[in-house]
Parts: C-alpha cells; structure tokens; sequence
C-alpha cells in the first residue's frame, strides 16, 4: 500500500501571489483574485517534488504536505516563522 501525500493550504497565511499554480498548474488553479484552488490534495507520486518546490516556494509559508489526509483538514495556521519581504 503507497504512502498518501495531501497538499494544505492556510487560506489565511495566502497572500495570492500565485506563484503555486506556476509550480503546480496540474493541481492548483488561481481563482479570480488569485488565490489557489487545489484540484483534490491527493499529490500523485509522479508530482511528488514539483509539489514539494510549491511548498518550499511559497513566500508565506502557506502550504504544507501531510501523510494523513486527516491531519490536512485539522491543521491550525503556522506562526510567522519568517520576516515578510519588502
């Protein structure tokens, strides 16, 4: 039995820069302010890192992998473990 993955999105922490949706276009969406839909969180292995570069890419740590599903949809918003860009 394969390890499921699932993608996590702290919609507060989101800025909408959209840059996710350039890394992951085969799993986000931009809606129409830019913030990112996710296309079912399950990442397929064959997405595995280009997912993980959305991860580490976001400016403001808004998205997060999990290896229970149900961890995913019960996660509290990360504190501000970076300083903001300018």
């Amino acid at each position: 039995m394969r390890e499921i993955t699932v993608l996590n999105i702290d919609r507060v922490a989101c800025d909408g820069r959209g840059m996710c949706a350039e890394l992951l276009p085969e799993l986000i969406d931009l809606d129409e302010w830019g913030y990112p839909i996710v296309r079912g969180a399950e990442i397929p292995p064959h997405l595995m890192e280009h997912a993980r570069r959305a991860v580490e890419v976001c400016p403001v740590l808004a998205f997060r992998l999990f290896n229970d599903p149900s961890a995913a949809s019960k996660v509290n918003p990360r504190p501000n473990s970076r300083p903001v860009r300018r």
